[in-house]
């Protein structure tokens, strides 16, 4: 199969399905979006990563991807960085509306609401692609049934990182489904490591020197009341972890519920 065309040619293994891309939006020169149909068979909960990838001659060549859309969403949306060299994302970037992906059958991961134990505040922290499992969450109605307060942070280095989730946030709370309580229970705060912003700086001098809460005007994390989501490059995961269980938070898993979790497949 050529670099450009990215249309099945060998016959994919059985454990995957094919899914036809339904759309791709390019944000910057090292990320864009795209969707695609989602196979009848495939059951997933908001926050999951799945498999995906392309043919790589008569072999399947799959990276774990978190999954960008809701449970209920009969679309598939996933969020993405271009890595030039790439053996994946190099050719993932040039797909276009009609092309085929691989998608793995059995979606997986930490970032669900039932690894996390009952609690009044849900912090959502991200940065870069690590936004996407949140753009799930935060349209899956059961997030705001059991929170009165969430709150989504995604740190990028530049202002243009962010459209992404700017546009999440906005349709969510335009939403029919979920709207009225993101409205009155998502914040939404952003902070950027190299373009001026109101909040600069890394994710983690924000926590540490109290930014964060000033921006939200909320108290620091209490672990008996706040509950955690982490997702970010694997640096970003220890040093949040680090400071999640100086804390007094307990790390979660599904088959043991914490008050924080981060998503392993992703921790390197």
């Amino acid at each position: 199969m050529s670099e450009t065309n990215t249309t099945l040619h060998a016959a994919p293994p059985p454990n995957v399905y094919t899914a036809r891309v339904e759309s791709v939006r390019h944000y910057t020169d090292k990320l864009f979006a795209f969707t695609c149909e989602r196979p009848a068979g495939l059951r997933f909960r908001s926050g999951e990563f799945v498999m995906i990838g392309l043919m790589n001659g008569e072999r399947p060549l799959l990276r774990a991807y978190s999954i960008a859309s809701p449970a209920w969403d009969d679309q598939l949306a996933f969020y993405s960085i271009k890595v030039p060299n790439g053996p994946l994302t190099s050719r993932l970037q040039t797909i276009q509306p009609g092309d085929e992906i691989l998608l793995g059958r059995k979606p997986t991961g930490t970032l669900v609401l039932d690894a996390l134990t009952p609690g009044r505040r849900l912090f959502l922290l991200s940065t870069g692609t690590g936004v996407a499992p949140f753009a799930s969450l935060i349209r899956e109605p059961e997030t705001y049934a059991r929170y009165e307060q969430v709150i989504l942070t995604h740190t990028c280095r530049t202002d243009a990182e962010l459209d992404y989730s700017r546009e999440i946030v906005a349709a969510t709370r335009a939403d029919t489904l979920v709207g009225e309580e993101a409205t009155r229970q998502l914040r939404y705060v952003t902070s950027l490591t190299q373009d001026d912003h109101p909040l600069e700086g890394r994710i983690t001098a924000l926590i540490r020197n109290g930014a964060l809460f000033h921006a939200l005007d909320a108290p620091t994390f209490d672990p008996a009341q706040d509950r955690i989501m982490i997702c970010g490059g694997a640096p970003m995961l220890q040093d949040l972890k680090q400071i999640a269980v100086a804390a007094g938070f307990v790390e979660g898993a599904n088959h043991e519920p914490g008050t924080f979790v981060i998503e392993r497949a992703f921790a390197g």
